[in-house]
């Protein structure tokens, strides 16, 4: 483009006044332009270098509030796996979840356990979710097949089912160091198919009792008689005018005992431990027959307020007591008394037997177990109570160490399960197996985790339930439903930040177990009893409850100490953490323009000044 300069008046300008000369006119020496284009040229060219720092890297293309999508399987559908399978999948967002049962249908232990007289033994409107509970539970203390259909109406209502792999058995789980994955190896129970699946991350759900075995005495083979454990009792089996041999007295051998004494022609009870039999727990006394609830208080649940009253008050009962289980205790102290008032009162007929079952060790060593209608049924004249150790299994009988040898037509064991709370099935990371690890003759000898919820050494795996899972106060499922939360927190600090993995470190599981043995060791659970706190080993170290009361529990979970644990990024060859966590500096919804893109802003009636940004404080 040319251009043509002309003075203020239209005439042309000198050109001996300017550029000829070189003089300036008016004092000014001004420059004719010929091509514009050409002079602008070097003012639209980057500097060469600038005075802002230059960075490493470049923006990841994505927005902060677009996590991503994490692959998490859950072993087992018990009580915690339909849980997770209600509250993960609307807690974490893009979570992609399958869920492994080995059984044909959710329910765990009271999908296995069908044995006469199996029920809960606190009431049920205290074993059920905080969020959906049962308002017409027609017993207090409810019976296996009510508490069955609960969890498994649960999982209908939540669609729980469309992550669910029934029958289907998790085999062996495998890290893949390179890829940062976990290959599960999975049966297909149905068709004996064998597959292996990959995903980011697993949490296992077994339950602590879910794994029953039979206990392996000499000749137990040779027996030709039914012989069955407690968990896996056959249906078609009448004991009516049998003789029956019942191996155990924790919980199941205690109601087995009690519902089918007054029914067989004679049974062998073989008792080798002492155990405290409670009249109730919190004050809720059991009965062995139905305890319906009446019509009168099922219609009252009608109103919310007035079940939630009712809720409250029976549930709040088995938050508190925690000193009970301190040595010393003025409560510890008291327990003993009124337990052993209870036996006195209930051993009245055969009152030889009290010193047999009177512990030498203080209640809440082992689990308090109420058991009504046991103490009566020991002392029928058709009951042997048998403390003699079992020598062998023969053909026909049940021979003990002193030599006597007792026929009977069929034996049940309620020998319990895996309280040792080793993973019944291969956990491979980095060259070592978890399950060997944690046996008693491993590297651990125990359950070494931290906090219960993760283990170092082995990444992206969670335990649901598992070592010190549970507090010794507070309920079942309320301890489930925290601790998948705490997960839930985990998952979305995984898919929002851009981690590949992440696992406690070892100092902080070791710093955890320094404090649960300095706790364990001021409560009458250290003392040399057998129980699965310890797995089976008396005086053993406690990992079957947390080292604290469930409420202490509660505000661990709901606050984590993420510092504790050691992380692998996505890019990590950025060298940087947040490259990916932060992405392009904004977040998908606030380019919505349909989004509330102001959630805070609500009626000021309904403010908590402790909620502001925040919900910290409504803790049990």
């Amino acid at each position: 483009m040319t251009v043509e300069l002309t003075n203020t008046d239209g005439s042309a300008p000198s050109t001996s006044a300017q550029g000829t000369s070189g003089e300036p006119t008016n004092g000014v020496q001004v420059p004719i332009v010929q091509d514009v284009t050409e002079a602008i040229k070097p003012l639209l060219k980057q500097p060469e270098q600038s005075g802002y720092p230059a960075s490493s890297i470049s923006l990841v293309q994505r927005h902060i509030d677009e996590p991503r999508e994490l692959r998490v399987a859950v072993i087992g559908a018990g009580m915690s796996g339909t849980l997770a399978g209600i509250l993960l999948p609307v807690k974490v967002p893009n979570i992609k979840l399958t869920i492994f049962e080995k059984n044909a249908d959710v329910g765990g232990t009271w999908f296995e356990n069908r044995y006469p007289g199996v029920r809960c033994d606190v009431p049920a409107h205290v074993y059920q979710t905080s969020f959906d509970p049962n308002v017409n539970w027609t017993e207090q203390f409810a019976q296996g097949p009510e508490i069955r259909s609960y969890w498994q109406g649960l999982a209908r209502k939540y669609d729980v089912y469309k992550y669910l792999k029934p029958s289907h058995r998790v085999d062996e789980l495998r890290w893949d160091e390179t890829k940062s994955v976990w290959n599960v190896k999975v049966q297909n129970l149905n068709t004996g198919e064998t597959f292996t699946q990959e995903f980011d991350f697993v949490l296992t759900a077994i339950g602590r009792f879910n794994a029953w075995r039979l206990p392996d005495y000499p000749g137990i083979k040779d027996f030709k008689g039914l012989l069955r454990h407690a968990s896996n009792w056959d249906p078609e089996f009448d004991p009516t005018g049998k003789r029956v041999a019942v191996i155990g007295n924790g919980a199941s051998g205690i109601q087995l005992v009690s519902n089918i004494q007054k029914r067989v022609q004679h049974l062998d009870h073989y008792a080798r431990n002492k155990t405290w039999v409670a009249a109730s727990f919190a004050g809720d006394e059991t009965s062995i027959t139905p305890i319906p609830i009446s019509p009168e208080l099922r219609e009252s649940f009608k109103d919310p307020n007035e079940y939630v009253k009712y809720r409250k008050e029976l549930e709040a009962k088995y938050w508190r007591g925690f000193a009970s289980w301190l040595k010393g205790s003025e409560l510890n102290d008291k327990a003993r008394e009124e337990f052993i008032e209870i036996v006195k009162k209930r051993l009245a007929k055969k009152p030889e037997l009290i010193n047999s079952i009177i512990p030498d060790f203080s209640p809440h060593c082992r689990r308090l177990t109420p058991g009504p209608g046991y103490f009566e049924a020991i002392t029928e004249d058709n009951v042997d109570y048998i403390q003699t150790r079992i020598k062998r299994f023969t053909e026909t009988g049940i021979e003990t160490t002193d030599g006597k040898h007792r026929e009977v037509d069929a034996v049940f064991c309620a020998t319990g399960a895996n309280v040792d709370m080793v993973p019944p099935f291969g956990i491979w990371a980095n060259g070592k197996d978890l399950s060997q690890l944690w046996r008693q003759d491993g590297e651990y000898g125990f359950p070494y985790t931290y906090w219960g919820v993760a283990t170092p050494g082995f990444p992206n795996l969670g335990f649901i339930h598992g070592p010190h899972g549970s507090g010794r106060s507070g309920t079942v499922p309320h301890g489930m439903e925290v601790q998948i939360a705490f997960y839930a927190r985990l998952l979305r600090k995984v898919g929002r930040e851009g981690i590949r993995t992440m696992q406690p470190s070892r100092r902080a599981a070791d710093e955890f177990l320094d404090y649960s043995d300095a706790f364990f060791a001021t409560t009458v659970l250290s003392e040399s009893c057998s129980s699965w706190y310890n797995g089976g080993r008396p005086g053993g170290r406690i990992h079957g409850l947390w080292p604290g009361s469930a409420a202490q529990q509660t505000v661990v979970y709901r606050h984590p100490r993420w510092e504790d644990w050691d992380y692998e990024y996505l890019l990590a060859g950025a060298g940087n953490r947040f490259a990916w966590y932060f992405g392009v500096g904004s977040t998908r919804k606030e380019e919505d323009p349909e989004a509330d893109i102001t959630p805070y802003i609500r009626d000021p009636a309904t403010v908590d000044l402790r909620d502001v940004h925040e919900s910290w404080w409504d803790l049990p």
